[in-house]
């Protein structure tokens, strides 16, 4: 991978690497990327999508890269990590520079530390504010709530910029100022977004972009550029702009919006009806009179307050206007959030051609990931990014392969005699299953559900049946993600039981974790405004929208909740798919091909006696940490069953060799079409039977 990476930078091409978990991929492009910025003095760029890959990355992977290469370079690797504003304090708005967030919040804390947990957060906060030489947030320790640091940060719009008396000490520039000089520069997908779609050219000048957790970085853009607009935003930027003659107009606005968003189902927005654009348009027109008020004369200073003030009224008027646009790309729809009320939404239906002008363009950018190859190749993703149609940038895909030897560690296991799951929650048989693959496991079970309603049902029920036993029972909500899997990962006994949150980011390797349970192919609600845009689109240009939004998701997801089990060489256990039709549908072939090559059976007797094996002895004993799991898949060269053939998987080699493949555009509109052999891949009879 390595090589790859400097062969891409030495010829300035685009390059997608597939690398399983434990490849150690962070090295394979951090140690290229160190070199390109050697040579060229110009830093490269490392966006992540989580907070805990951008620990890992400048609290292990960089410091130990600098230390190894310090002597063959001849000085030691320099490395930053830059983050949006709302991350630094703001010394401006320390200094009374700006209005509070929540109006005499400070003087409570001040008067009183004991008037509650906000009041002691905010003098805590005045306090650390005082001593430290960053002002990052992530350096607070214990943390604040989001309503405390909101006392003592600004968003970009509301900075002074330039025009801050403060300027020359704030701790957002000196951080930016000082990534320019660095080799490596750590920051997100969303900071990369805003970077490159909105001009602010808030990184530095870069001819290398690497993108770990390639997977998200679709989701992470369309989530920065989709804007929303509530009754609430018009009457906070109307009191905001109180100095303004026609913020009451403003505020009344915000009735006619309420009024004309409770007559709206929840639901997608195809055509914007009369009320609501008769509404939208008198937000928008009192938005701009405001704007008009608070522009200021020339020489005038502006201070901390009116530039909150304008940046709010600002956001109301650009969200209105986009809404009564009716981009041909832009999907409309209502929500109702419990705490705000109806919530109108616009977000670009694809984003791939913002990708490739924005992202692919001017620089060479690797992508990487555990998860780019769908149905057995990066089209899907790489259609999703601007990189398939006419005008396409050509590319490379890699696939590294993995560590793990998957069809001698892991069982795939298709409870094929299930019905096909209903809209009625949990059938008893589904229960039934759930039940025997725990007790069999003795607990130690990752159980990932299409809902929360799903997982709650299923904790119950388990809870009711297990009851005289040791298994114990986590369900997520009941306390915060991070504690819940570190309670999961100490105790063997306990199963953890969630959603979304759970398909990806887990890492429990070791004797805690040989289940993982998946309830149901994880498709897209029918109802999803975006998802269903989109498939409705492909289909009018003759596509197969399924398979390229409602397959391709599913997949990705599959692939994500799939990889929870084998998270170390020694790791054994059995990823069992609750959802017969991930055996029976046309399209089961696609979604078998996106998964690690796990030896894959139907046979539930054999499932539930590899589950309740003992542990393999070991000419060594492993550490207590990377104990293997109890269960452990049988030799398919022993077998003698006919029910689990063992499937012959193109990534079942050994783990060195890779595949290396040029891709260049193809005759299909970016972004429109699913995968090229999907097809006839989906014709196929499955090979798992």
């Amino acid at each position: 991978m390595a090589q790859a990476v400097l062969d891409a930078v030495d010829k300035e091409e685009h390059l997608l690497v597939q690398a399983g978990t434990g490849t150690g991929k962070s090295l394979g492009y951090l140690v290229p990327a160190i070199l390109h910025a050697q040579r060229s003095g110009k830093p490269a760029i490392v966006a992540t999508a989580t907070l805990a890959l951008q620990g890992q990355i400048i609290d292990r992977d960089l410091p130990r890269l600098a230390t190894a290469l310090a002597p063959i370079l001849g000085r030691r690797p320099t490395y930053a990590l830059v983050k949006g504003r709302r991350n630094y304090v703001c010394l401006h708005k320390l200094e009374g520079g700006f209005p509070d967030e929540d109006e005499g919040l400070f003087d409570v804390g001040e008067a009183d530390a004991s008037a509650g947990r906000l009041g002691k957060e905010v003098v805590r906060l005045r306090e650390w504010a005082q001593e430290t030489e960053s002002g990052d947030r992530d350096e607070l320790v214990p943390g604040v709530s989001e309503r405390a640091w909101r006392q003592v940060s600004v968003a970009a719009e509301e900075c002074l910029g330039s025009r801050c008396p403060l300027a020359g000490e704030c701790f957002v520039e000196r951080s930016r100022a000082a990534a320019k000089d660095v080799d490596i520069v750590v920051t997100n997908h969303s900071f990369l977004a805003i970077d490159a779609f909105e001009g602010r050219f808030m990184l530095p000048e870069h001819e290398l972009l690497v993108i770990d957790e390639g997977h998200e970085l679709v989701d992470r853009i369309t989530s920065t550029i989709t804007d929303e607009l509530t009754p609430g935003m018009v009457k906070r930027a109307a009191k905001r702009a109180r100095s303004a003659d026609s913020s009451d107009v403003l505020d009344d606005t915000a009735l006619v919006l309420e009024r004309a968003l409770e007559q709206l189902p929840e639901a997608r927005i195809d055509a914007v009806p009369e009320q609501l654009a008769l509404a939208l348009a008198t937000v928008r027109d009192a938005a701009r009179t405001v704007q008009s008020e608070l522009k200021p004369q020339p020489g005038e200073q502006i201070d901390g307050a009116k530039q909150v003030a304008i940046a709010a009224v600002d956001e109301i008027f650009d969200n209105s206007a986009r809404m009564l646009e009716e981009r041909e790309l832009d999907v409309l729809w209502n929500r109702v959030d419990q705490r705000r009320g109806a919530v109108l939404n616009v977000a670009p239906m694809s984003v791939a051609m913002l990708v490739r002008d924005k992202i692919f363009q001017d620089r060479t950018v690797i992508l990487t990931s555990a998860t780019l190859e769908l149905g057995g190749t990066f089209d899907a993703l790489a259609g999703t990014m601007g990189l398939r149609g006419e005008g396409a940038p050509a590319y490379t895909g890699l696939d590294v392969g993995s560590p793990f030897n998957y069809p001698e560690q892991a069982i795939a296991y298709v409870a094929a005699k299930l019905p096909a799951p209903g809209r009625g929650g949990l059938s008893d048989q589904m229960l039934d299953e759930i039940e025997a693959l725990v007790r069999a496991a003795g607990g130690r079970t990752l159980g990932l559900f299409s809902s929360m309603r799903a997982a709650r049902e299923a904790a119950e029920a388990m809870r009711d049946r297990l009851g005289e036993s040791e298994i114990s029972i986590l369900c997520q909500g009941e306390d915060q993600i991070s504690t819940l899997v570190r309670d999961f990962a100490r105790d063997p006994t306990t199963c953890l039981f969630g959603t979304l949150s759970l398909w990806q980011g887990v890492d429990v390797p070791g004797s805690s974790c040989q289940l993982v349970l998946i309830d149901r192919i994880p498709f897209p609600r029918p109802d999803d405004p975006l998802a269903s845009a989109r498939t409705e689109a492909i289909g009018r240009m003759g596509g197969n929208g399924f398979m390229a939004v409602s397959a391709t998701h599913a997949a990705l997801r599959l692939a994500q909740g799939a990889g929870r089990l084998i998270r170390s060489a020694s790791d054994r256990g059995v990823v069992a798919f609750l959802d017969s039709r991930m055996m029976t549908a046309r399209y089961a072939g696609f979604l078998q091909r996106s998964l690690p090559p796990f030896w894959p059976t139907t046979d539930r007797q054999l499932v539930l006696s590899a589950l309740q094996r003992p542990p393999r002895r070991r000419a060594r004993s492993p550490s207590p940490a990377s104990a293997p799991c109890r269960a452990s898949p049988p030799r398919p060269q022993r077998r003698s069953t006919p029910t689990a053939p063992p499937t012959p998987n193109r990534r079942s080699r050994p783990p060195r060799r890779h595949r290396r493949r040029r891709t260049r555009a193809l005759p299909s509109r970016a972004g429109t079409r699913g995968p090229s052999r999907t097809t006839r891949n989906c014709a196929t009879a499955s090979r798992w039977a």
